[in-house]
């Protein structure tokens, strides 16, 4: 059984048992977290696909960890001009682990 789900903005097919690197929830290692957006329910023979979302179902999840992802350069620069700016950026992620599909 799998299930796509939205959150952060952003689309996952996800199974039982999968550990996901999603955009950064508020909530605290240990805790957990039920996503209600399903987009779609897929199973051994069916395929249920929501309008935008599929009614009654959900996805529990355990948070593992909050971190950053590491680090990546961000230059920018005006040809002919002298003018450049280098910057740094690191994206905050929430690591998670599906516990159970709910349909």
């Amino acid at each position: 059984m799998y299930a796509v789900i939205e959150t952060g903005g952003k689309q996952y097919q996800v199974k039982e048992g999968d550990i996901l690197f999603i955009e950064k929830l508020d909530v605290e290692a240990e805790a957990k977290v039920n996503f209600d957006k399903v987009l779609a329910v897929g199973k051994d023979d069916a395929t249920t696909v929501g309008a935008p979302y599929v009614d009654g179902a959900s996805v529990a999840a355990t948070v593992l960890k909050n971190g950053k992802a590491k680090k990546i350069t961000v230059f920018t620069y005006k040809p002919k001009k002298g003018e450049k700016k280098k910057q740094g950026h690191r994206q905050p992620y929430t690591q998670v682990r599906i516990d159970a599909i709910n349909a």
